[in-house]
């Protein structure tokens, strides 16, 4: 890139924020080596927001890589995938290889969610057991604390009101005996860290057992299917900004074998496999118990060559304005399901010799320094 004009270089600040914002990410990148005035742009805070609001939709791909040479399993890729694009040609735009990062030496990387261009990431391995908070486009990471006990659930989010950045996780007291809701009380404990504090704080118990491991992230609040024949309602919500937890409004139906929650067009949604077929509902208006509408009823039949939902549970990752569905399954297979063709087709080729998994990312300028109280380094 060369260097800017006299010309550009007497436009309003105002006017460079505005036309910098506008940039796609790798140009961004770059264009911060142009300049002292232009990095100074980039790296300010009114910058990040003014580009996340204007920021596309991604899809994060988790590639696990296999082993190692001494047995332990590869931290694997994250490479990001322009959801814009013709569904018949999605090409990779950015890759972060974190084999290279001596911080993830022979673990496992599992994600725990992604917010507003900050992705959080659960290491793995026989020796230490890390939470990450990083951003693959400003190349920053933090470590957490380290955790003390068994993690069952966790979910990465941000508050509406407060607009702070958290981590909740419940973790296993005892042995969860397979009975009511009131005789677990006690077994299941809540912690949440809030970014810039340096330290977890307990939430108390949770009466439930949670189905998964990751919460689903929406309007302010984690939501989880819950493990429970007993509750009224079969979802679990955490808000945020009130760090409180409710039983929140699931679906009317009870043909649920294997569950799973998801985000389609803004709006909650929730897949169910039952007698080889899949069915989507929806959640129209959120919280509201009425708003679900079955969205969508996929039958094995007619994708035979991808039984999916009949070995394990399918999952939503987004959905396009013309109704087109965007879906995975657990063992990472991607595929797009089209409602006016009635067919199911791969969504992105990759190599499938080993699992991977995906999840919606919205790049961002986003710096973790500006989080107090924690030390964040760079990859």
């Amino acid at each position: 890139m060369s260097l800017p004009d006299q010309s550009m270089g007497d436009l309003p600040v105002e006017v460079m924020v505005d036309i910098l914002s506008r940039l796609p990410v790798k140009t961004i990148i770059h264009s911060k080596c142009v300049c002292k005035k232009w990095l100074d742009i980039i790296s300010d805070s009114y910058f990040a927001n003014l580009h996340l609001s204007r920021s596309p939709t991604n899809l994060v791909i988790h590639h696990n890589l296999g082993f190692d040479t001494n047995g332990y399993k590869k931290p694997g890729t994250l490479t990001w995938v322009d959801l814009e694009d013709e569904l018949d040609h999605h090409d990779p735009r950015m890759t972060l290889d974190l084999n290279l990062s001596p911080i993830f030496q022979n673990s496992q990387i599992l994600p725990a969610g992604s917010v507003n261009g900050l992705i959080c990431l659960w290491q793995v391995c026989p020796k230490r057991h890390n939470i990450y908070i990083c951003n693959p486009i400003t190349r920053e990471y933090m470590i957490l604390p380290r955790q003390r006990n068994c993690i069952i659930v966790y979910c990465f989010g941000v508050g509406l009101l407060t607009h702070e950045y958290k981590l909740i996780r419940i973790f296993q007291r005892g042995m969860p005996p397979y009975s009511t809701s009131s005789s677990r009380m006690g077994l299941f404990e809540a912690e949440v860290y809030t970014l810039g504090t340096g330290q977890w704080r307990s939430l108390g118990c949770v009466p439930y057992w949670l189905s998964g491991s990751s919460g689903l992230f929406l309007n302010g609040h984690a939501h989880w299917i819950l493990v429970d024949r007993d509750s009224p309602e079969k979802i679990y919500a955490f808000d945020f900004d009130k760090e409180t937890f409710d039983l929140f409004p699931s679906p009317p139906s009870s043909e649920a074998m294997r569950g799973s929650l998801g985000v389609i067009n803004g709006c909650l949604c929730q897949c169910e496999s039952f007698n080889s077929k899949l069915t989507i509902w929806v959640m129209k208006e959120y919280g509201v118990k009425k708003s679900w509408h079955k969205e969508v009823v996929i039958e094995r039949s007619i994708s035979p060559g991808l039984p999916l939902w009949c070995v394990e549970p399918v999952y939503v990752i987004e959905g396009f304005k013309d109704g087109v569905i965007l879906m995975g399954s657990f063992r990472g297979v991607l595929f797009v399901y089209c409602p006016q063709r009635k067919t199911i087709v791969d969504f992105v080729k990759f190599d499938r010799s080993f699992k991977f998994n995906a999840w919606v990312y919205r790049p961002s300028f986003h710096r973790l320094h500006n989080f107090e109280n924690e030390r964040v380094d760079v990859f």
